[in-house]
Formats: structure tokens, C-alpha cells, sequence
């Protein structure tokens, strides 16, 4: 998969960089592993916006992903890689030996005609699934569940791997993408290996209305808008904000306040 640049024959195209899915396979999506997709644009059953700049887009259909991993001790043959428009990672079509077919996220190094398994062996090759507690320190994972069988809930995004950096006997020590240091349960499944479409960030849309095909509305300062609109607005042409922090629409602090619920009861880590 490689980064495409455009000569500006146009100024959309000007500064224009996307990927070129050159070894996807060309198939439609399996159908007994796809469902149709409400999105509901940022809006919460009321019908009110809970979260803002989202809406429009092109139709999706959504791929149902293994994140469970279950199937132990039975060998999968990797089918197909596919692009999923709902997230930013490919994904890989698994046919396994009893006859089920399942969609996994595709690591880097993941091809077709590869074998993978899931905890039935001691060979840690990407695309392999193994609880935390069999895991060596030192080995890139993705995929990571934050409680037993609940299925992956960490490290599900294009080009992130977490690292296990130390072991106890009641937790995993786990670096994360973020630089956080956490503690997780050892009968927790991860999946070995780096994700792939790590060239994904790179990518720059050339002009908004690609934003919206992905469903993304204009974004707005809030020193352009009316006093009576956000705490920003107001003055007269180009002024500062008139304050010494910046805030919310809300009026709630905007940058370096901590979010993070104190009584969370998942709140387990060492750093962060």
C-alpha cells in the first residue's frame, strides 16, 4: 500500500495524498459477515447532537469483526484483505478448518495463504492470538481485551502496537500507543503483531468535500462565531480571545484539564 501525490492541475489536488490500495484483494464483501449501518450523525436518541461536525456521508455497510478470537485450536488460512470504511485498518477474510469464515484486523506482515491459530501453539507470528499470560515480554500486540472474553477493545487502529513491558503474578504491565503504562488482567487475549496501513496518517484530503463523503462537517473557530454563539466570539475584525485559557462552547476549560473519572473502576495504570 503506498502513499499517491498529485501534480496540481488543480488546487484541490494540490496538496492531495492518499493510498493506493494496490494489494487489496478485489472482491465484495462476504456477505453473511456484513450489516447495515445506522449512523446517526452525531445525535443521541432525542434526536439532539451530542457530538458535533458529523453528519452526511456516503453509505456504508458495516464488516463484522472477530474481535473475540475464540476459535481455539483450529487453523485459519487467510483468505482475502480487504478495506473497511469503518475503520482505519484493512481487514483479513479467515477461513478456518471447521467451515466458519471470520473477519480479523490485518497485522503488517499478515498475507494470503498465511496460517494463523489461536492459542493452540507456541509460535508467536503475527496474526496469532494468545492470552497475556503466554505472551513473552518485549513482543509488539494489538487487539488487547480489557476483560476476559469480552473481546478487543485496545489498540484497534491503523499502524499502533502495544508492547509488554513487564509481568506480575495478578497483572500484565502494557506500554500502550499513547506512551500510557497500564496493568491488565492475565486472562485477557491479545493478537501478536503491528497493524497495518501504517501510512494511513499521512494521508491529506486536498479539499473539505472529501471531508464530507467521510462524513465529517466544517469545523469553526470559536472567535469567528457571535458572543451569544461561543465564549470566543465577538470584537471587532481579528481579535484575541479576550481571556487567558481557552474554553468549551460550554464554557468548560478546552486544554490541559484532566478528564478522567476518578471512580472508574477500569482507571488501572501506572502512568500516564
Amino acid at each position: 500500500m503506498t502513499l499517491s501525490t498529485y501534480k496540481p492541475y488543480t488546487p484541490s489536488i494540490r496538496y492531495k495524498k492518499i493510498l493506493k490500495f494496490i494489494s487489496l484483494s478485489k472482491k465484495k464483501p462476504e456477505k453473511k459477515l456484513i450489516s447495515y449501518n445506522f449512523r446517526n450523525n452525531g445525535r443521541n436518541f432525542q434526536g439532539k447532537i451530542t457530538i458535533r461536525h458529523k453528519g452526511a456521508g456516503h453509505k456504508r455497510k458495516y464488516r463484522i469483526i472477530d474481535f473475540k478470537r475464540n476459535l481455539f485450536d483450529i487453523e485459519g488460512t487467510i483468505s482475502a484483505i480487504e478495506y473497511d470504511p469503518n475503520r482505519t485498518c484493512n481487514i483479513a477474510l479467515v477461513f478456518y478448518k471447521n467451515g466458519e469464515k471470520k473477519y480479523i484486523l490485518q497485522p503488517e506482515n499478515l498475507e494470503i495463504g498465511d496460517k494463523i491459530f489461536s492459542n493452540s501453539t507456541k509460535l508467536f507470528q503475527e496474526g496469532n492470538t494468545f492470552f497475556l499470560k503466554d505472551i513473552p515480554t518485549g513482543i509488539n500486540i494489538h487487539n488487547i481485551e480489557l476483560n476476559p472474553n469480552k473481546g478487543g477493545q485496545f489498540v484497534r487502529s491503523a499502524g499502533t502496537f502495544a508492547t509488554i513491558i513487564a509481568k506480575n503474578n495478578k497483572f500484565i504491565i502494557i506500554k500502550l500507543p499513547s506512551k500510557e503504562i497500564r496493568l491488565f488482567n492475565p486472562n485477557c487475549k491479545a493478537t501478536i503483531g503491528k497493524l497495518s496501513n501504517s501510512n494511513q496518517k499521512n494521508i491529506n484530503s486536498g479539499k473539505a468535500g472529501r471531508n464530507r463523503w467521510l462524513g465529517i462537517r466544517p469545523t469553526v473557530r470559536g472567535s469567528a462565531m457571535n458572543p451569544i454563539d461561543h465564549p470566543h466570539g465577538g470584537g471587532e475584525g481579528r481579535c484575541s480571545i479576550g481571556r487567558k485559557k481557552p474554553v468549551t462552547p460550554w464554557n468548560k476549560p478546552a486544554l490541559g484539564v484532566k478528564t478522567r473519572k476518578k471512580k472508574n473502576k477500569n482507571n488501572i495504570f501506572i502512568f500516564k
